[in-house]
């Protein structure tokens, strides 16, 4: 998994007067939970923009000052109502023998069997909660729907590995392909009807002569 390095000060003041200084400043109020000990530090608030505004995931390691380097996992982050202003972020500090918990982006790749004859691709789920050594994370979670047709569903079972565990039910549908007006019947599917219908036609056909011979038969007397 892809990893950021963000550059932090740890902070002596967690009060609220030093914390709207630093927000003043441009800077970010953070804490790192999970470790020894509880450690706060404050960031320049552009640094994390490559860790917040992307829809990829990535493993940070938090450089402070005094040359402690720190493994962590974003946690929670609060961003102003109105201005949409990073507020404060909190951080989970990951050991690379103990297995932490993420969310981890679902990338659909493939063009569906039942999209090209018709049908309506409905992602429903763009992130999976998986739990893993951080070292078996992947970046994402790859779905191939090439050869979905029209009605299938991809569960979470489809994409399981040994590297990590998934934490939804079996059942849970990650996409699936949905009829609509302009679906045409699969071409394969075309085909086995029709053998279908060629089948039940020869055995109509012999029925009905059957009958008839049945019917011309002269009675005993």
């Amino acid at each position: 998994m892809k990893s950021i390095t963000i550059n932090g000060s740890k902070r002596e003041s967690v009060g609220k007067g030093a914390t709207k200084a630093l927000r003043n400043a441009g800077k970010v109020p953070c804490v790192v939970y999970g470790g020894d000990d509880t450690i706060h530090f404050s960031a320049e608030g552009n640094d994390f923009n490559s860790l917040v505004y992307t829809p990829d995931v990535h493993t940070v390691v938090i450089a402070l000052e005094d040359g402690t380097n720190i493994n962590a996992v974003l946690q929670d982050i609060q961003f102003h109502p109105v201005t949409d202003e990073i507020l404060h972020i909190d951080f989970y500090q990951i050991f690379d023998d103990k297995p932490v918990t993420m969310e981890i982006p679902v990338r659909v790749v493939g063009n569906a069997r039942g999209v090209r004859n018709g049908g309506v691709l409905r992602i429903i789920m763009r992130t999976l909660r998986v739990k893993g050594l951080p070292g078996n994370l992947p970046d994402f979670i790859e779905v191939d729907i090439t050869e979905m047709k029209i009605g299938h569903k991809k569960y979470v079972t489809s994409v399981a590995s040994d590297d990590f565990t998934i934490l939804h039910t079996d059942n849970t549908v990650i996409c699936q392909v949905r009829t609509s007006r302009t679906a045409i019947v699969d071409e394969e599917e075309e085909e086995d009807e029709d053998a279908e219908g060629e089948e039940g036609a020869e055995g109509e056909e012999s029925g009905a002569e059957g009958g008839e011979e049945t019917a011309e038969a002269p009675a005993e007397s």
